[in-house]
């Protein structure tokens, strides 16, 4: 870490940093930081005060950025062989990503038994102490990581680590809570097969208990009310976030998805419940093509978004999410005739609830409204409209006066998309081999605020309704051919829009102008200010175009739009324009593309290659930002030779060699960069000034 960057935080606490210190197999940070050797109680003493100055020292702190995995466990422990827990609960969060359990529990055993040996060798108190801290975290690890230690049939992490704690250390109870571990996953994994016996029988006996009694008329969607559909739905998805393992959702984690998610089944199965939703409104809107009038229809809209705004008030996120996401899906948003018929006051509500998670400056605005409300009682309501703020004024008080407290379920595309962009732009070893830690930390920020809500998640309590699980699961989806045929039917294209698109030259046009013959967007809605679809996490995306590799366009299922021209098989990234990267106080990842000297045919500007992420650091410049661009793209040549271009909606603006970019940067818009060679740049603004004679010639 750069000695300016460090110099430029606070040093409210004391703490400054001082240099960097290599040893072999590891690289620190070091700080200076200045502490009293006298109680605070005694500093308050005036005769002391007096004297104050003489009563400090300063000592040395070093804090580990990279190295190899023992010398990571040996960090565990301070200088003074001392416990560092927040260090330890940022290494047992994040270490998978560069070693297996079993790999860490053997490297724990090795320095176990090397401070063993020097404590043999000669008594010291240190060794003594950092034994204590290792046995300490291995007690942390087997209690709060439970995972980690389900490996059947063998255990092979319990099992080494019961013969270690018997043989070295007797006197612990490590061994006993190992062994018990083991004899209580080999039971459950035995009475598995009885429990789904026991499930079998229990089905037969509601069937036989169905038959005896008169069964219930199944519920159809009028019957439901709003209030009811959101709570069944926060329900299950407060169930599925708290089961979220965290460190499931890092980017060399969860970015495993040509697996199948089998190595993130907790972030699988918030997806999938996310698309189930998502598909049910789709479905639900486009049924019955020849029977409904606009009219039904634009009540069955009005529905789905009465029930957004209760899952708005119950602080589910997720939920909300996903019905915006199947409302703004393009088989539905494109009927117009039924959005016209949907009331004034209704369309005001769906534009503030998709304000909400605008993809403008790295979705600031749910961001902000997640961490205001993470462990507020109620959410905080407001609205342009008179009348709907006058009835969550209404509301307010009422909870108000009931005492009402609420969880809070947040939509985890959020934290995928930032774990993913850290993950892309830092590397996980360093130009010297080690392991890059500082990426680590950076994960654990996120990885934190991840823990805090699952902790607000626990505050519901709703009950369970079966009747609407089944109205719920019996509701008949559709394929995305299906869900086009069907809108097609209720709001036929219009020939005239199809009439453009045959004019459209260009592949990339082709493929705009497709979606848009499928029809308009009503004209009361604003493009701009409207969410995309989906659970965005990539690291890497084309200016325009994606091509998703089939694995992951099958996990995200109906958040990805596939076009339906038969002349092409391209896959258009939903958010590939609207969401931007992981951003700090002193970092943040900007994605960047190297121009071609090719000319795009119909702008007439430089075409430009695939989007690659990458760290931006508080102390950057614009030639070591051209270099790691450079390195990105394997390009061999001097950044001197180069430009570093912020893309912005009304052009362009160069970043001036010797900037630093963070400060030089605009942050008001997402954060796109292009490098380009000096010779075209020059070239380009030789052609705009020929426009402008040409202009002034003219006149």
């Amino acid at each position: 870490m750069d000695a300016e960057r460090q110099e430029s935080q606070d040093d409210q606490d004391g703490t400054r940093f001082w240099r960097e210190e290599r040893e072999e197999g590891a690289v620190y940070n070091t700080y200076l930081k200045r502490v009293t050797y006298l109680s605070p109680a005694r500093l308050e003493d005036e005769m002391v005060r007096e004297f104050s100055h003489l009563m400090w020292e300063t000592q040395k702190l070093r804090v580990i950025k990279a190295g190899t995995l023992p010398r990571l466990v040996e960090a565990l422990a301070t200088v003074r062989g001392e416990l560092d827990s927040s260090y330890m609960n940022i290494f047992l969060a994040t270490y998978r990503t560069f070693a297996t359990p079993l790999q860490l529990l053997q490297a724990i055993v090795d320095r176990y038994h090397l401070l063993r040996s020097q404590n043999k060798r000669g008594k010291s108190e240190l060794f003594e102490q950092q034994q204590k801290t290792l046995k300490c975290v291995l007690s942390v690890w087997l209690d709060t990581y439970h995972e980690d230690f389900r490996e059947s049939p063998n255990y092979p992490c319990l099992t080494l680590l019961e013969n270690f704690a018997r043989e070295v250390i007797p006197d612990s109870d490590l061994a006993s809570r190992a062994h018990n571990r083991i004899e209580r996953l080999k039971k459950e994994a035995s009475s598995n097969g009885a429990e789904n016996i026991q499930f079998r029988f229990s089905i037969c006996d509601e069937v036989d208990r169905m038959i005896d009694e008169e069964a219930p008329k199944p519920l159809t969607f009028p019957d439901i009310s709003p209030r009811l559909c959101a709570e069944q739905l926060t329900l299950r998805d407060a169930e599925l976030f708290k089961k979220v393992v965290p460190h499931h959702c890092l980017g060399a984690v969860w970015g495993r998805r040509d697996k199948g998610g089998k190595d993130a089944p907790s972030v699988q199965a918030t997806v999938e419940q996310f698309n189930r939703v998502s598909l049910r409104v789709i479905a639900t809107v486009l049924k019955h093509p020849d029977h409904l009038k606009s009219t039904s229809r634009a009540r069955l809209l009005q529905k789905w978004i009465n029930i957004a705004q209760e899952l708005r008030e119950l602080k589910n996120f997720s939920s909300l999410r996903a019905i915006l996401s199947g409302l703004q899906s393009h088989p539905v948003y494109r009927l117009r005739r039924c959005w016209s018929a949907v009331p004034k006051e209704t369309i005001v509500l769906f534009d503030e609830l998709s304000d909400i998670f605008s993809g403008e400056n790295n979705q600031l605005n749910s961001r902000e409204l997640l961490m205001k409300e993470a462990t507020a009682k109620f959410p905080d309501l407001d609205s342009q409209n008179k009348s709907l703020k006058r009835k969550n004024m209404q509301k307010r008080r009422s909870w108000i006066d009931n005492g009402t407290v609420q969880g809070t379920v947040p939509y985890l595309g959020t934290f995928l998309t930032d774990l993913t962009m850290l993950d892309t732009a830092m590397p996980d070893i360093t130009d010297d081999g080690l392991i890059n830690f500082e990426k680590h930390r950076k994960e654990f920020e996120v990885l934190a605020q991840l823990r805090l809500l699952q902790s607000a998640a626990q505050i519901y309590n709703i009950q369970y309704d079966n009747r609407f699980w089944e109205w719920f699961d019996s509701i008949r989806i559709y394929s995305d051919t299906e869900s086009h045929e069907m809108s097609c039917a209720i709001e036929p294209p219009s020939e005239s829009i199809a009439k453009i698109k045959k004019k459209s030259a260009s592949r990339e046009d082709s493929l705009h102008t497709l979606c848009d013959s499928l029809g308009h967007k009503p004209s009361k809605f604003d493009s701009s200010s409207t969410p995309r679809l989906g659970f965005f996490c990539g690291g890497e995306e084309h200016n325009s175009i994606c091509s998703i590799p089939d694995t992951i366009a099958a996990s995200i299922g109906p958040l990805v739009t596939i076009s339906h021209s038969s002349s092409t098989s391209s896959v258009l990234s939903s958010d590939s324009d609207s969401q931007t990267p992981f951003r700090s106080s002193d970092t943040c990842v900007i994605r960047v593309s190297m121009t071609s000297g090719d000319l795009s045919p119909d702008t007439k500007t430089h075409v430009t290659h695939v989007y690659k992420s990458i760290m931006l650091n508080n102390t950057d410049h614009t030639n070591t930002v051209i270099e790691k661009v450079l390195e990105k793209y394997s390009i061999d040549d001097k950044p001197d030779n180069f430009c570093l271009l912020q893309i912005l909606p009304d052009g362009e603006l160069l970043i001036p060699e010797r900037a630093n970019v963070f400060y030089a940067l605009n942050n008001s818009v997402d954060l796109n960069f292009i490098v380009r060679r000096r010779s075209e740049q020059e070239s380009l603004k030789d052609r705009k000034k020929g426009r402008r004679r040409l202009k002034k010639l003219s006149l």
